[in-house]
């Protein structure tokens, strides 16, 4: 498939008619449904419309880094005037009073949004699953999930119906789903891409807007898009600006398990060996190194802020009409209920000590890279695999590896570097210290350039 930055340059030059790039994307959508069940909504007549508009607006002058490049919006990400419902059948007919920011910015770039991609309710859930849309299949065996909560956007984006989409990550939702389909996913530092107009969060602080694409360059093409500060959010940040540094000169660490004790399946860890081993070779001096992390009785009530954000903001429904909620995430408002503000001040404390623990690394270390992810992608009707390197595990155990670097509000993607069992794609996960954005898609672009030639990672078909 072509990528975003391929299609905008072809429109520019007008070698490619926007219009039919738009009617195209919207059939290949069509076409996926009955396949993966990835997408809520396709509107390819109001794809074309948008599309229409592009060859006036660069005969005027306009710069459009993504010209008539087709994506798709996450169903928690607001687009004006398009049902947008979170996977939840208490917001089923809602419809987005305008776009979000990140919308706004990549339309404004000259994208075409053709479709909204499939999330799990309040994408508080490890698998696309929810009451509303049904389950989205991975694109590679439609008895495994792509992952979640961004899995619908992933699994439009593996299929090559669109070369790019944009998902949330709140714990990593952009990142575990791209290294279970092979491809590249970026959270930014928090504040990167602000994000003013949309639903409210369960936990603030730590979901960012994400760009999901086939490579490194367009994860950075769309995320400069989208990316600088906008007085409508406080939150927002300046980037420290890039700068043309040797990447041999960095001071690179890694951890198997990200110094935690996590367990990984034998296959993930010997094709992330590999890639290490790849790396080195190309002249890359990696550590052995990660962070001290706080103690696992106070990780342990992490899992309450999320709980209590649910049943502040949807627990009252959830008591009025509890049939219309997913049961997993019942499950999760439930414990809302039950937790204590003692639980939640714990929870905010361990946050905040993950945060200090991450600055303190980044100060000896330019960039930390682990596994994305310590398993394959796993059967759809489970919120995650039981078992993982051969020992039991609670139903987060796929996550071990992405949700700190939200709490550290730090810069993390996941590019693919091989292939595990049944020929599944395993991801590599690069972390740089807070608005070190540039620096993390620099280094993952040069790390996706060694991995090829190494033949580490060929694409799906």
């Amino acid at each position: 498939m072509k990528r975003g930055r391929d299609i905008a340059a072809a429109v520019q030059r007008g070698k490619l008619d926007p219009v039919i790039l738009a009617r195209e994307a919207a059939a290949a959508c069509a076409a996926s449904q009955d396949r993966l069940n990835a997408l809520t909504v396709i509107d390819g007549r109001r794809a074309e419309a948008e599309a229409a508009t592009i060859p006036a607006r660069l005969a005027a002058g306009e710069n459009l880094p993504l010209a008539g490049v087709p994506i798709v919006v996450k169903d928690n990400i607001w687009v004006s005037g398009w049902r947008i419902t979170q996977g939840s059948m208490a917001f089923r007919d809602h419809v987005a009073p305008r776009d979000a920011l990140c919308v706004e910015r990549v339309r404004k770039a000259g994208a075409v949004v053709v479709a909204i991609g499939h999330c799990p309710e309040f994408a508080c859930k490890g698998n696309t699953r929810s009451p509303l849309h049904g389950v989205t299949h991975h694109p590679m065996d439609p008895d495994l999930t792509p992952g979640g909560s961004s899995g619908g956007n992933v699994a439009i984006v593996a299929a090559g119906a669109v070369p790019m989409s944009i998902g949330t990550d709140g714990g990593g939702s952009s990142r575990r789903p791209p290294a279970h389909c092979g491809l590249v996913g970026f959270k930014p530092s928090y504040g990167a891409i602000p994000h003013p107009f949309g639903f409210s969060e369960p936990f603030w602080w730590i979901t960012c807007i994400a760009p999901i694409t086939l490579d490194v360059a367009d994860a950075a093409l769309l995320f400069a898009a989208m990316a600088g500060p906008d007085l409508r959010d406080p939150e927002s940040r300046i980037l420290i600006p890039l700068r043309d540094e040797d990447m041999k000169g960095l001071r690179l660490a890694w951890h198997p398990t990200l110094g935690l004790d996590a367990p990984v399946d034998p296959d993930v860890a010997e094709v992330c060996d590999h890639a290490i081993a790849a790396l080195r070779q190309a002249g890359l001096r990696l550590a052995i190194a990660a962070p001290v992390w706080p103690a696992p009785s106070l990780r342990s009530s992490l899992a309450a802020i999320q709980f209590a954000g649910l049943a502040a903001l949807h627990g009252e429904a959830w008591r009025q009409a509890p049939e219309l909620t997913d049961p997993d995430v019942a499950v999760q408002i439930e414990a809302g209920f039950a937790a204590k503000g003692t639980d939640v001040a714990l929870g905010m404390e361990a946050s905040q000590q993950i945060r200090r623990a991450l600055g303190a690394f980044f100060v000896e270390h330019d960039l930390l890279l682990s596994p994305t992810t310590p398993c394959v992608a796993w059967p759809h009707s489970q919120l995650g695999p039981p078992e993982i390197g051969g020992k039991p595990v609670d139903p987060r155990g796929h996550a071990a590896f992405t949700p700190f670097f939200n709490h550290g509000q730090n810069p993390a993607i996941s590019i693919p570097c091989g292939r595990g069992r049944d020929g599944l794609p395993v991801g590599l996960q690069i972390a740089g210290a807070v608005g070190e954005d540039h620096r993390v898609l620099t280094f993952a672009a040069e790390a996706e350039r060694i991995l090829a030639e190494a033949g580490l990672w060929t694409e799906l078909a």
